[in-house]
């Protein structure tokens, strides 16, 4: 049994969720294990990790939508230490994943056919972000 673990960082260009899958798989292609468990971990509480329907831009944007109204933007919050985004940003990421694993099967993640690797921005000017990966396999 082997492990390999990571930081990614990632600054994404604006609210909204970005595609990352391309950085991971890339990664773990590079440690050369065939079979194993991929986590992720994102160390932010204003942003966090999906996976999701990465063909259509359309569920995308319906999901940030989503977001956006069952977590808006409001002089309401107690908590706006940062602005008006800051508290929005810390309910999206209750809704979506701090955390996620993939299998990894025959030297690839087990995505399926239509899913992608997100990163939630929930800030309005976002900041990088440490995203921790740790492959354990063989």
């Amino acid at each position: 049994m082997r492990q390999a673990s990571t930081t990614l960082t990632v600054t994404a260009p604006a609210q909204g969720l970005h595609l990352i899958t391309r950085d991971v798989t890339a990664w773990v292609a590079a440690q050369g294990m065939a079979e194993g468990l991929l986590s992720l971990f994102i160390r932010h509480t204003s942003a966090s990790l999906l996976i999701q329907e990465n063909a259509a831009p359309a569920a995308r944007r319906d999901l940030e939508r989503w977001l956006a109204r069952i977590a808006p933007e409001s002089s309401a919050y107690e908590h706006d230490d940062e602005g008006p985004d800051d508290m929005p940003a810390h309910l999206r990421s209750v809704l979506t994943a701090t955390s996620l694993t993939v299998p990894l099967i025959d030297g690839r993640l087990a995505l399926g056919t239509w899913q992608g690797i997100y990163l939630c921005e929930h800030r309005r000017h976002p900041s990088p972000r440490d995203i921790v990966l740790h492959l354990v396999g063989e």
